[in-house]
């Protein structure tokens, strides 16, 4: 019997999908979940695209915290690499009170566009509609 530890891939049938990932038993009755963010390299929309109950498949153990064990399918292939983030290097990330101040600055230019608008539209500043009769 194969050990469940973190790190080592086995082999487990598929016994249960759902929308957010895959149930799968291994060595020993114990289940497993396959979260859907780790079901293929690619964006999984359905599970039920990429598998089907009684499929034998290979998984990673990414954890084992009581009964709940988080397996992945992706990280099992010998191939597997991990995507890099995507963030920005840190010398050209802006600080929160920038990010905050640039937020701030369109916000008035928007508000100021939208007054701008909104006045015209109803023949300018100040113009007040009367009524037939008053």
């Amino acid at each position: 019997m194969p050990s469940l530890e973190e790190g080592s891939v086995v082999e487990g049938r598929v016994t249960g999908i759902t929308h957010f990932g895959a149930f799968v038993e291994l060595a020993g009755g114990q289940t497993g979940l396959v979260h859907i963010s780790e079901v293929a390299d690619t964006y999984v929309k359905d599970v039920k695209d990429y598998l089907k109950e009684n499929d034998i498949i290979r998984v990673k153990i990414l954890s084992v915290e009581g009964k709940k064990i988080g397996l992945s399918i992706k990280q099992a292939d010998p191939n597997y690499r991990p995507v890099r983030s995507r963030r920005a290097p840190s010398a050209t990330r802006q600080s929160f009170e920038d990010k905050l101040s640039k937020f701030l600055k369109e916000s008035d230019e928007r508000l100021s566009d939208l007054k701008k608008s909104q006045d015209s539209k109803r023949g300018g500043r100040g113009t007040r509609y009367s009524r037939v009769g008053e």
